[in-house]
């Protein structure tokens, strides 16, 4: 009995219940991916973001129930490099310097932007 040859396609990624897979078990299109539904999100948002209606608290709340769950999603299997970890830190502290402004020196009466140590501080 003779088996017929058969080849078989390499695939070098795929996409499952929504998540893109690899062949080198990379992860680097689904933060980018996530990365630009977050901007997509930010930007739908921006007004509110921008506005001195709302108090810099519910700010707050919006971008962490709003925003960074939609950038967050299916994170729950990302095994992070530090390439990777930084881009997310990115994107949150610019969102972040959106909400706070910035801010006036009391000397030279100049804004400028916050740094990283303020807006963790804050």
């Amino acid at each position: 009995m003779r088996i017929a040859n058969s080849t078989f396609e390499r695939v070098e990624e795929f996409k499952y219940l929504g998540t893109t897979l690899t062949n080198q078990n990379s992860i680097a299109e689904e933060i980018k991916s996530g990365l630009n539904s977050g901007n997509a999100c930010y930007h739908s948002l921006q007004n509110i973001l921008s506005s001195r209606l709302l108090s810099k608290n519910l700010k707050i709340k919006i971008n962490r129930t709003l925003i960074l769950s939609v950038v967050l999603y299916r994170c729950e299997t990302w095994s992070l490099t530090l390439r990777e970890e930084r881009k997310l830190w990115v994107f949150e502290n610019r969102v972040l310097r959106r909400i706070f402004g910035p801010r006036s020196e009391e000397v030279t009466v100049e804004w400028r932007r916050l740094h990283n140590e303020e807006l963790n501080d804050l």
